[in-house]
C-alpha cells in the first residue's frame, strides 16, 4: 500500500510540500513508473501467498484479498480516491483491524469467534490513530492540496479530540473479549497518555514525526500484551 499511496500522491503533487519522510515519487529518488511497478509486483506477491491461505481454508479468503488490494490502490489511486474524502480512517479500521485481525484468526482456525471480532476493534482503532495523527502533521499542507482528509474536515482541535479517542476506544474495547487478562494491555497506559498529552497541547508540524513513531511503538507493545492476554 506504501508504494501505491506513494506513486498516486506523488503522480498528483500532493508531496511537493510533504512535512514527513522523504517520499520515492515526489523527492525524485525513483521514477514514478517504478514505483508503480513495484506496488504492483508487492500485490502480486500478496495475492499469491492469499491463494495459498485460500486453498487451505475457504476460496472465499480471495474476495478479501481482492477488496484489500482495491481498497489500498483507490486510497490515494483512481480518478476519485476516497482517501481524499476523509474516508481513510473508515478503510483502514476495517482492513488494518477488522479484516486483518478475523482474517488471521479464521484462516487459521476455519471459524469464526466473538472474541476475534472483539478483538479487532482496539486493534482497528490503533491502526486509525496512526494515520490519525500524521493526517494531523499534514493537515495544512493537505488544506492546500485540496486533500479533505478526516483531520481536513475535522480542524484542527476536533482532530486532535478524535486522535485520543481512538487511544482510549483501544482500552475500553478490550474489555469486550471478557478476557481478565486483556487488562495487561493497561502497562501502555503510560505511553499513550505521553502521546495524548502533546498532541492536545498542540505539537505539529516535525514535531509529531517522533509521536507518530511513538504511536507505533504503543500499537506494537498492546498487540503483544493484549495477545499474551488473550493466550492466558
Amino acid at each position: 500500500m506504501n508504494f501505491s499511496n506513494d506513486y498516486s500522491d506523488g503522480i498528483r503533487g500532493t508531496d511537493d510540500n510533504r512535512i514527513g519522510p522523504v517520499r520515492l515519487t515526489a523527492s525524485g529518488l525513483a521514477p514514478a513508473e517504478a514505483v508503480k511497478r513495484a506496488a504492483i509486483i508487492c500485490f502480486a506477491f500478496a495475492s499469491i501467498v492469499g491463494i495459498y491461505l485460500a486453498y487451505l481454508s475457504s476460496w472465499w479468503v480471495i474476495l478479501i484479498g481482492i477488496a484489500s488490494i482495491a481498497a489500498a490502490w483507490f486510497y490515494t489511486g483512481g480518478a476519485n480516491p476516497y482517501g481524499y474524502k476523509g474516508l481513510g480512517e473508515v478503510s483502514v479500521f476495517i482492513f488494518f483491524g477488522v479484516i486483518a485481525t478475523v482474517g488471521s484468526y479464521y484462516v487459521q482456525t476455519l471459524q469464526l469467534s466473538w472474541v476475534a471480532i472483539a478483538a479487532s476493534i482496539p486493534m482497528g482503532t490503533l491502526a486509525c490513530s496512526l494515520l490519525a495523527i500524521n493526517n494531523i502533521r499534514d493537515r495544512a499542507q493537505d488544506l492546500q492540496v485540496s486533500k479533505r482528509t478526516l483531520a481536513v474536515r475535522l480542524g484542527d482541535k476536533n482532530s486532535r479530540r478524535f486522535f485520543v479517542f481512538l487511544l482510549i476506544g483501544a482500552y475500553l474495547f478490550a474489555g469486550l473479549t471478557f478476557k481478565p487478562f486483556a487488562l495487561l494491555t493497561l502497562i501502555t497506559v503510560p505511553i499513550a497518555v505521553g502521546i495524548s498529552r502533546e498532541v492536545l497541547n498542540g505539537a505539529s508540524g516535525g514535531d509529531l514525526i517522533p509521536l507518530l513513531a511513538k504511536t507505533g511503538k504503543l500499537q506494537l507493545i498492546f498487540a503483544v500484551t493484549f495477545a499474551i492476554g488473550l493466550a492466558l
